[in-house]
């Protein structure tokens, strides 16, 4: 039976946007993942009413058209992954089946032409996808997807291990793997060739830009676990997932944990703003843009979140916000009580 919470609206700085051909693309995707056969059949009849071409278009607003389908594709690709294969599938259940896959298919994402898995629908999607962002992509931002593609799968086994157990993380291991099993690190490189740029490595590997990035994973992950709660407590299988984390790291209430999770990524939240604020007084053209972008992935994950099927669950409906707060409850300059992310606040100037 589903744990049913109220989700308050929670805090949104940021102005909401989506591309012109966001119905267009929606459509394209559904297509896509038909004539790949992305997931079973059943699954694929779920995604496709997800929007998430409409997702893709919120994250890239602005973006050269054929990236926003192609980061469409990719994410419902990802969730032929996460829901078909590990969720929901049977290599899901034991990190020793699930990694021969993962790598495999890591494999195919580095080199298409490798003739591996030649009928395999996931593999046959994946070169379709790599084949098309070598077309927009350099050399070093391709090879950084693929980087940002084996993070998601090692966090994928990770999570895999404590399905087999049934055991539940403690909140600092959940907090460090979360940030990349939610596949956003993946995207930011998608934040760059969408708009035609390619950032410095000297500015993308910068201390204080790899922590703004990481910033705004762990609000979209959080986001993401908030909103996905009545959906996941519905489901008759192990979901992980920050509200049952921190239910069982301090021994509270569903209700309590809810609390707990919008403090926390308030409080990351409002010091990714200072610290972000402070980054753009110096900040060239292209890293001010890429900055940005971290904050419209930010929305468009809240905005699809209280409007997509996938979490509204009108069959059994989810008590989601319709809007947004205009104040954080928590701006506390204290770094939060995880190990992992702690380090953050250091980055603030006095």
């Amino acid at each position: 039976m589903s744990q049913r919470l109220t989700v308050p609206p929670i805090y949104s700085p940021f102005e909401p946007a989506i591309h012109p051909s966001h119905a267009v693309i929606d459509k394209q995707t559904s297509e896509w993942a038909e004539k790949f056969g992305i997931g079973s059949e059943d699954l694929r009849t779920r995604l496709v009413t997800h929007e998430i071409g409409t997702f893709a278009a919120r994250i890239l607003p602005d973006g050269h058209e054929e990236v926003v389908g192609i980061l469409s594709d990719f994410v419902m690709w990802l969730f032929g992954v996460d829901d078909g294969c590990c969720e929901e599938g049977i290599a899901g259940a034991d990190p020793h089946d699930l990694v021969p896959v993962l790598s495999r298919l890591i494999r195919v994402a580095q080199n298409p032409e490798t003739p591996m898995l030649p009928d395999d629908p996931l593999a046959r999607g994946m070169r379709d996808l790599r084949g098309r962002i070598a077309a927009h992509a350099t050399a070093a931002q391709a090879t950084r997807w693929v980087d940002g593609l084996r993070e998601y799968f090692l966090s994928l086994v990770w999570e895999a291990a404590h399905r087999s157990r049934g055991t539940m993380p403690a909140l600092a291991d959940y907090t460090m793997m979360r940030l990349y099993d939610g596949a956003a690190s993946i995207i930011s490189p998608v934040l760059e060739f969408a708009y035609g740029y390619e950032l410095a490595q000297n500015d993308r590997d910068a201390h204080t830009v790899r922590a703004l990035a990481e910033m705004a994973y762990f609000v979209i992950s959080w986001d993401n676990d908030i909103f996905s709660f009545h959906k996941e407590s519905r489901a008759d299988r192990y979901v992980l997932n920050v509200i049952k984390v921190l239910e069982h790291e301090y021994r509270i209430t569903p209700e309590q944990a809810m609390s707990v999770a919008i403090s926390q990524r308030d409080r990351v939240l409002w010091l990714f703003l200072r610290l972000r604020e402070h980054l753009l007084t110096t900040a060239g053209p292209e890293l001010a843009t890429y900055l940005l972008s971290l904050g419209t992935f930010i929305r468009a994950t809240q905005d699809w979140s209280i409007s997509s099927r996938r979490y509204t669950t009108p069959e059994d409906p989810a008590d989601l916000p319709t809007d947004f707060a205009d104040t954080p409850t928590d701006t506390s300059n204290e770094p939060l009580p995880i190990s992992p992310i702690a380090w953050w606040w250091g980055l603030l100037p006095d």
